[in-house]
């Protein structure tokens, strides 16, 4: 993992700080909801786009970053935490608002998917060096530090990184959704069964964005209603 800075978008502070640690401390950093019970994910929408395929990617993905810049500003609005979980991409002397500042340049494929979504200063960060969220970063204990038990997983790939860290929520007790139109893939058809597989095989609700009602599951964690 590389080395990430104190300040917004850190989770050093994660490192050391026992679980019991939530509201009414300071928490990790002043401004950002220190309890809830969901939490939105954004998985490797910061993005360079410099691989096979990406052609295929970046269609899909601009349409996906303006519904996850609105379930974002939504999310911001309803008290809901986000939280970044990006590939270091290799990068391992960056830092996030590194990587951000590479995917957003001037001429970069990613700039149009990386300015609609650029972080706010309270939002988190982790990055991660494999497909899954959870593997080898500090991901798991900033959701206990936040009590969120509830996941809405946004971004890249649907089949992949999606996909792997939607797998380990599961097996760590979750509750999981993903909306459909908020992942993207190579293929819709990738995409597709992605979230067919999702929906069975972990019990994922993939009702698009606009139907997940962020005040709700804010307050109290509850079920959506509908179906997904």
């Amino acid at each position: 993992m590389s080395p990430q800075p104190a300040g917004p978008f850190s989770t050093n502070a994660m490192r050391a700080m026992s679980p019991a640690r939530r509201s009414g401390d300071g928490g990790l950093h002043g401004s950002a909801p220190d309890d809830c019970p969901t939490a939105l994910l954004i998985i490797d929408a910061i993005n360079d786009f410099d691989y096979e395929e990406a052609d295929g990617v970046l269609a899909e993905a601009r349409p996906m970053a303006t519904h996850i810049r609105r379930l974002a500003s939504r999310a911001r609005r309803a008290g809901v935490p986000i939280v970044y979980v990006n590939d270091n991409f290799g990068r391992w002397r960056s830092d996030f608002r590194r990587l951000v500042a590479h995917c957003a340049r001037a001429g970069g494929r990613g700039r149009a998917v990386a300015r609609a979504l650029r972080p706010d200063p309270q939002d988190y960060f982790v990055l991660k060096p494999k497909h899954s969220g959870f593997y080898s970063t500090s991901l798991g204990l900033l959701l206990d530090h936040l009590g969120a038990r509830i996941l809405i997983l946004t971004g890249l790939l649907a089949d992949m990184c999606v996909l792997f860290t939607a797998h380990d929520a599961y097996m760590r007790g979750y509750r999981i959704l993903v909306p459909a139109d908020c992942v993207a893939a190579r293929k819709p058809a990738d995409r597709a069964r992605a979230l067919g597989l999702m929906r069975r095989a972990l019990g994922a609700d993939t009702r698009p964005s606009f139907r997940i009602d962020l005040g709700a599951l804010a307050k109290t964690g509850g079920r959506p209603s509908g179906s997904g």
